[in-house]
């Protein structure tokens, strides 16, 4: 049940984000739209509240509570880069302002824009962390969230993939603009 609650809180962070854009430029009542916009977040605190309640209730941890974890930890740090981002293009196809085109970067400039989005994923992977460490302490049984204490390493590994194949490579190797 909590796998579709978290499918559930993805398709609704799309449709309040959706419908909050199209309140506010389509239907012209910005202060309506941001109040729909407002709303994103409370599908987090839904996610984080139904997860406690089960574990609270008794539940194993399984695969879905440490996804829920993740979920939120992600949604917590590119949530709203992600709300700014169609904002912008939403504002630039509707309202007619000037489009603010996204510079193709290179060398040493990809490479920090690199390192400043692995340095994003650290956070969401800290923010995951300290909510699986939570629900451990919480539920305080170690055979009960076994699967939470798993999560932790997975959290690891990609995080540590993710510094290798992008903010690593692209320092050692620079990103070269392409000959005409």
């Amino acid at each position: 049940m909590l796998l579709w609650l978290i499918i559930g809180c993805e398709i609704g962070f799309w449709l309040f984000l959706f419908l909050g854009l199209f309140v506010r430029y389509i239907l012209g009542s910005p202060k309506t739209g941001k109040v729909v916009l407002l709303c994103v977040p409370l599908l987090d605190l839904t996610l984080l509240l139904a997860t406690a309640i089960d574990l609270h209730n008794g539940a194993v941890a399984e695969f879905a509570h440490g996804l829920a974890a993740v979920y939120l930890g992600f949604t917590v740090v590119y949530g709203p880069e992600v709300i700014k981002w169609l904002d912008r293009l939403a504002a630039q196809r509707f309202n007619n302002t000037e489009r603010v085109v996204d510079v193709e970067r290179y060398g040493w400039d990809h490479a920090l824009y690199e390192w400043r989005q692995w340095l994003k994923a650290v956070l969401a992977g800290v923010i995951s962390s300290f909510l699986l460490y939570a629900a451990i302490l919480y539920v305080g049984n170690s055979v009960r969230t076994a699967q939470l204490s798993e999560w932790l390493s997975y959290i690891f590994w990609v995080l540590l993939i993710w510094l290798a194949c992008w903010p690593l490579w692209h320092t050692v190797f620079p990103k070269k603009q392409a000959k005409l």
